[in-house]
């Protein structure tokens, strides 16, 4: 089976002739872009596609297995090498490296597990479990067979792993019975087990034994993973796909709080994650960052830091580095145990080229001693990057300062969920970067800025500021939101005619980099005047003191409407009513006497989502004293900080 052709562009003038190319006749560029995978039937037609209803079908007809271009193809030339290497939570615990052979092998022999327990084709499976090598052995086993996954992060509650099987239909569901999260204990299966008192389409539970704790099973359904392994034979010839059957489902927050199961399929999937991972990260391309004469020679060893339960992690942990046979990191852990140093310390360790993170938890490291980042060797870094949210100025700069010493270029990624795949992005080294921008879009995608009457803002070579949408489908868009299509119409396809609407509002600049600036409902109108939030956050982002802000509307006899602002401190720096009024004329001088918050409410920290989004819906409820039913809360990246907030509420 043969391993891929490269993928990669190498210079801005062909990067600049592939975008050409792309939006000049884009079926046949993302045709080319498809025949360098392993497909066992060529596809019929390239692209179908009807925004109206809206429809979308890539390399229909085409037969392949995603898991063949992951693994199999890389057998006879790359067996050897290290696909993953899982780093635990706990530094003393033993690092595992899992060959790309190994892990074929462990995805063949858990994909008989699963059919052995009555898992087939378009069965849907949901998997809750820590950041360990099983996770992805578990998701690759689905797509063996062709069994559809729902990861759930697993941090949620009991109430989320339920809603979220109940509306897909899982029929098993695999878990560990408990993880360590820096020191505090995670018992996974007994979360499963209150979950499973409301979801009757569960059959079977398989539990992989993390820890040696006592696990409660019970009997005719609960299973160890590893008895199930005994019973299984350890090869399993892959289910040969059509190009639109589903891959998963992943379910994201939807600005109801009723979660959006967004569906997503297997061809075009494929073809865009791993194109676009080959481009804006270069693996296997880059010359050694670092100081001269002190350069590390060393593999590509690629470590995005998210959670496989989102988005980033299963396509840029899991199925794009692997089809592009790349060294892929997991971790177990968190960032600041045993202390503030252990992403860097790991970075040492392991030799990490390329290291993709959150803006929130650069920030966060950002506030900690500098003696944590300087005693450890980050020379072997040659590209870093960021996801799940526009990064600020004075992020981006300590990140390029002193993570990447000024020689590693950061990319600044911007795609969703729902897109399935980056799709503004500087490509390491080879597009010019830019702070807080995403800049360029990447092939095929063709993004249209829109202004308040729904007219596209055409670029002249002229600055212009509206809310992003998508022109034309790239192959790995989510096709449908799970047993709601209507839904997937209404969100997503009904704002502009015949466009995909983002929500994010976007700047472009002169020369067509585009900068994210927020949600656009995010939006605040304060005495008849619309106000957008991000703005005002950036103005009190400006204060020395303040580390990040969230501005939301709150009810007002007089405005209607007025701003509420939620704001945290650096360490160190101490609230008080001197600080409100400083950072209120702040706003003021920025942006005007209109946009100065009339309540200021400092607070520790601001609930987000896992990917680092502020969760405003929260904040605004809170800010309106309406907190009877803020939802489950579990969910969120820090739950705790909302009881906080609301304790302290002015």
């Amino acid at each position: 089976m043969k391993v891929r052709d490269t993928l990669q562009l190498r210079s801005f003038a062909e990067y600049k002739e592939a975008y050409n190319q792309s939006i000049e006749n884009p079926e046949e560029f993302w045709a080319s872009i498809a025949e360098k995978f392993y497909w066992h039937k060529r596809w019929d037609t390239i692209l179908e596609w009807d925004f109206k209803k809206p429809e979308v079908k890539w390399f229909k007809g085409g037969k392949l297995n995603l898991t063949e271009n992951c693994l199999d193809r890389h057998l006879d030339t790359l067996g050897n090498k290290t696909a993953i290497i899982w780093e635990p939570n706990d530094p003393d615990e033993e690092s595992r490296h899992i060959t790309y052979r190994q892990l074929f092998v462990k995805v063949s022999h858990f994909a008989n597990v699963l059919k052995n327990n009555g898992i087939k084709k378009g069965d849907r499976v949901c998997l809750y479990m820590p950041m360990i090598p099983e996770l992805a052995i578990a998701m690759l086993a689905c797509a063996r067979i062709g069994a559809v996954h729902s990861i759930v992060f697993a941090g949620f509650s009991s109430k989320a792993i339920a809603s979220r099987i109940n509306d897909s239909q899982c029929k098993m569901l695999i878990t560990a019975n408990e993880v360590y999260r820096g020191t505090k204990p995670i018992k996974l299966k007994e979360m499963c087990d209150e979950a499973l008192k409301e979801t009757p389409s569960i059959e079977t539970v398989i539990v992989y034994r993390r820890t040696v704790e006592p696990t409660p099973m019970k009997e005719g359904r609960d299973k160890f993973w590893y008895d199930e392994l005994q019973k299984a034979e350890k090869e399993c010839p892959a289910e040969v796909m059509d190009a639109e059957d589903l891959l998963f489902i992943l379910y994201t927050s939807g600005s109801t709080g009723k979660p959006k199961g967004m569906v997503h399929t297997i061809g075009g999937y494929m073809v865009h994650t791993t194109y676009t991972f080959a481009n804006v990260f270069q693996c296997d391309h880059l010359a050694a960052a670092g100081v001269k004469g002190q350069v590390k020679s060393v593999p590509d060893v690629y470590w995005c830091s998210a959670d496989i339960g989102w988005i980033t992690g299963h396509s840029y942990i899991v199925y794009a580095p692997l089809a592009a046979g790349v060294t892929t990191v997991m971790f177990e852990g968190i960032p600041s145990y045993p202390d503030y140093g252990r992403f860097w310390e790991i970075c040492d360790k392991l030799d990490v080229t390329h290291f993709y993170t959150a803006p929130t938890a650069i920030r966060a490291l950002a506030k900690q001693s500098l003696d944590l980042v300087n005693k450890h060797d980050l020379s072997s870094i040659k590209v870093l990057g960021t996801v799940g949210e526009p990064i600020n100025e004075e992020a981006w700069h300590w990140y390029n300062d002193n993570i990447g010493k000024g020689n590693s270029p950061i990319v600044d990624t911007w795609w969703q969920t729902e897109t399935g795949g980056i799709m503004i992005s500087p490509l390491a080294g080879i597009t010019p970067t830019r702070p807080t921008f995403a800049t360029l879009p990447l092939p095929g995608i063709q993004p249209a800025l829109m202004d308040p009457e729904g007219n596209e803002l055409e670029f002249n070579s002229q600055s212009a500021e509206g809310r992003l949408a998508i022109k034309f489908p790239w192959p790995s868009m989510a096709r449908t939101i799970y047993g709601d299509h209507q839904r997937y119409k209404e969100v997503y396809f009904s704002t502009y005619e015949n466009m995909y609407f983002t929500g994010d509002g976007a700047y472009r600049d002169a020369t067509g980099n585009y900068r994210i600036t927020g949600r656009v409902d995010d939006v605040v109108i304060v005495s008849g005047h619309n106000l957008g939030t991000a703005p005002i956050e950036n103005a009190i982002n400006e204060h020395l003191a303040v580390a990040e802000s969230a501005i939301v509307g709150f009810p007002h006899d007089i405005k209607g409407t007025a701003l509420y602002a939620f704001v945290t401190l650096y360490d160190g720096k101490e609230p008080n009513d001197a600080l409100r009024i400083e950072i209120r004329e702040l706003v003021a001088k920025t942006i005007g006497p209109i946009a100065k918050p009339d309540k200021v409410q400092f607070v520790s920290g601001l609930p987000k989502t896992r990917s680092g989004k502020i969760m405003r819906r929260i904040l605004r409820k809170i800010a309106s004293k309406d907190t009877a039913n803020l939802g489950d809360t579990s969910t969120l990246l820090n739950p705790d900080v909302v009881q906080e907030i609301m304790d302290k509420a002015l």
